[in-house]
């Protein structure tokens, strides 16, 4: 029977053990509040696992030498906030084109530009989808906790190596610095990447998920970011090369939302109002509901630990079931016109905003909100 290893840590802490359990042994990072943590611990740890640990000259070269670490077959990941995480667009767009499974941990402080460094917000959710451009569907997951900061960074590198895609880790800073018991298995469920056949060619299509060779293994595979034939060939003349390239790649995560998106429910079929709601801020809605229920009324919420792509089943069925949909972020709306869209007027969809000084929303005035709108 696998032991299971209790430890007090924090968030960051926690991602890096997660890491290192699913089987990361290469970090690229560059010094930023409030991920820095990440970077300190990776520093020490990982060459304890036989990994290779490098502080590079800045974000930009982080992220495109976590890709050519995932080429050269090491499962590679980096860490950054914010500010950084905007340096590596342009890198993270490459990863997309070239299907290069990595992983990037986003620990969100308060922007734009530096912000406040120091304090939580919830400002990338956006970037996270839409960040660099072009077509493509990215894998977005979010912890609450530092117990999930371990699970789910495990989960972020099982998804990376199953869908051959560069998959983002969005914390937020109060995740980050909490501190509480966290089981470490000594034991956890580890995906690898399919490797090809000798003779085979095909890296960049002809199936949904192709093969990925490594550096070194004796296949001749160019990689580019420009568009490319299955073989990787660079082949920019044929409008058709482009659309069946860019659709799988959009196709690969979309198509498999259901089995990637995860989620936490509660009430959603029997509440009077109800809430979407995600990292941090889901500490706020618990101790609501604790305080709402007193008080004779019942929220429902759904709390996403994926959240790109969405899957739209639980909030639909949340929308049917009441007038109202309260969406709390420490942010000025960036999921709420998502969820709209999504509940298509089946409910009311209402914000509930906070910036500024890395202040949470209280319990108390998620509770105001909801009897605003439901009219108590």
């Amino acid at each position: 029977m696998a032991l299971t290893e209790v430890k007090f840590i924090q968030g960051n802490r926690a991602c890096v053990e997660g890491a290192i359990k699913a089987g990361c042994r290469f970090f690229a990072g560059y010094p930023i509040t409030p991920a820095n943590e990440i970077s300190e611990h990776m520093a020490k740890m990982l060459p304890e696992a036989g990994g290779i640990f490098i502080q590079m000259e800045d974000e930009i070269a982080s992220v495109m030498a976590i890709v050519g670490a995932s080429w050269a077959g090491v499962k590679s990941m980096t860490a950054t906030s914010g500010p950084g995480f905007s340096l590596m667009q342009e890198g993270i767009g490459y990863a997309f084109m070239t299907e290069t499974p990595c992983v990037i941990a986003d620990i969100q402080r308060l922007g734009p530009s530096t912000g406040q460094a120091t304090k939580c917000g919830q400002g990338d959710v956006m970037q996270s989808r839409w960040g660099t451009h072009g077509d493509y569907a990215s894998i977005v997951l979010s912890p609450n906790s530092p117990q999930e900061m371990f699970e789910l960074t495990v989960k972020a590198f099982n998804l990376a190596e199953e869908y051959r895609t560069p998959v983002i880790l969005l914390a937020d800073e109060v995740v980050a610095h909490m501190r509480e018991d966290v089981a470490i298995p000594e034991e956890v469920e580890v995906v690898e990447r399919r490797r090809p056949k000798l003779g085979e060619e095909m890296f960049f299509g002809g199936e949904e998920i192709p093969p990925m060779p490594r550096v070194g293994d004796g296949f001749n595979v160019p990689v580019t970011g420009s568009t490319h034939d299955e073989r990787g060939i660079r082949f920019t003349r044929d409008p058709q090369v482009h659309r069946r390239l860019v659709t799988r790649l959009v196709g690969k995560i979309l198509r498999n939302t259901s089995k990637i998106a995860d989620y936490e429910t509660y009430r959603i079929d029997d509440c009077d109002v109800g809430i979407i709601c995600y990292g941090c801020t889901s500490h706020t809605v618990y101790e609501c509901v604790k305080i709402a229920e007193e008080s004779g009324i019942k929220i429902g919420y759904v709390r996403l630990r994926t959240i790109w792509p969405m899957l739209e089943k639980p909030i639909i069925e949340l929308a049917e079931t009441v007038k109202a949909v309260i969406v709390p972020e420490l942010n000025l709306g960036q999921l709420r016109y998502e969820i709209e869209r999504i509940t298509r007027g089946r409910a009311n969809v209402y914000s509930l905003n906070k910036i500024g000084g890395g202040e949470m929303i209280t319990p108390e005035e998620l509770l105001h909100k909801i009897k605003e709108v439901i009219g108590r």
